[in-house]
Protein backbone atom coordinates (compact mmCIF):
# COMPACT_ATOMS: atom_id res chain seq x y z
CA UNK A 1 0.00 0.00 0.00
CA UNK A 2 1.50 3.26 -0.92
CA UNK A 3 2.09 5.84 1.75
CA UNK A 4 3.79 9.38 1.75
CA UNK A 5 7.43 9.66 2.93
CA UNK A 6 6.34 13.02 4.29
CA UNK A 7 3.68 15.44 4.80
CA UNK A 8 2.41 17.81 1.94
CA UNK A 9 3.49 21.78 3.17
CA UNK A 10 0.67 24.10 3.38
CA UNK A 11 2.71 26.02 0.42
CA UNK A 12 2.70 23.11 -1.67
CA UNK A 13 -0.87 21.73 -1.11
CA UNK A 14 -1.69 25.66 -2.39
CA UNK A 15 0.53 25.80 -4.97
CA UNK A 16 -1.37 22.88 -6.55
CA UNK A 17 -5.08 24.08 -5.59
CA UNK A 18 -4.10 27.91 -7.42
CA UNK A 19 -6.09 27.59 -10.41
CA UNK A 20 -9.11 26.47 -7.94
CA UNK A 21 -10.11 30.08 -7.15
CA UNK A 22 -13.30 31.85 -8.63
CA UNK A 23 -13.34 33.98 -11.63
CA UNK A 24 -15.24 37.58 -11.30
CA UNK A 25 -17.98 37.43 -14.20
CA UNK A 26 -16.95 39.05 -17.49
CA UNK A 27 -18.37 42.67 -17.81
CA UNK A 28 -18.92 45.66 -20.84
CA UNK A 29 -19.85 49.01 -21.48
CA UNK A 30 -23.18 49.67 -22.49
CA UNK A 31 -22.24 51.82 -25.51
CA UNK A 32 -25.88 53.94 -24.93
CA UNK A 33 -25.79 54.62 -21.53
CA UNK A 34 -22.11 53.21 -20.25
CA UNK A 35 -23.73 50.69 -17.24
CA UNK A 36 -21.67 47.76 -16.68
CA UNK A 37 -23.80 44.88 -18.13
CA UNK A 38 -22.78 41.19 -19.19
CA UNK A 39 -21.47 40.81 -22.81
CA UNK A 40 -23.35 39.97 -25.65
CA UNK A 41 -26.69 40.72 -23.79
CA UNK A 42 -29.60 43.54 -23.84
CA UNK A 43 -28.52 46.27 -21.41
CA UNK A 44 -31.03 45.95 -18.76
CA UNK A 45 -30.49 50.08 -17.85
CA UNK A 46 -31.70 51.30 -21.58
CA UNK A 47 -32.75 47.88 -23.23
CA UNK A 48 -30.50 48.86 -26.17
CA UNK A 49 -28.15 46.28 -27.90
CA UNK A 50 -25.57 46.53 -30.85
CA UNK A 51 -26.87 49.88 -31.29
CA UNK A 52 -30.36 49.09 -31.44
CA UNK A 53 -33.43 49.64 -28.72
CA UNK A 54 -34.33 45.85 -28.45
CA UNK A 55 -36.53 45.99 -25.48
CA UNK A 56 -39.48 48.77 -23.66
CA UNK A 57 -38.00 49.39 -20.27
CA UNK A 58 -40.77 50.61 -18.15
CA UNK A 59 -39.30 53.72 -16.32
CA UNK A 60 -39.78 53.97 -12.26
CA UNK A 61 -41.34 56.51 -10.74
Amino acid sequence: MAVPKSRTSKSRKNKRRSHDGLALPARAKCAQCGEAKPPHRVCRECGYYAGALRIEIAEEA
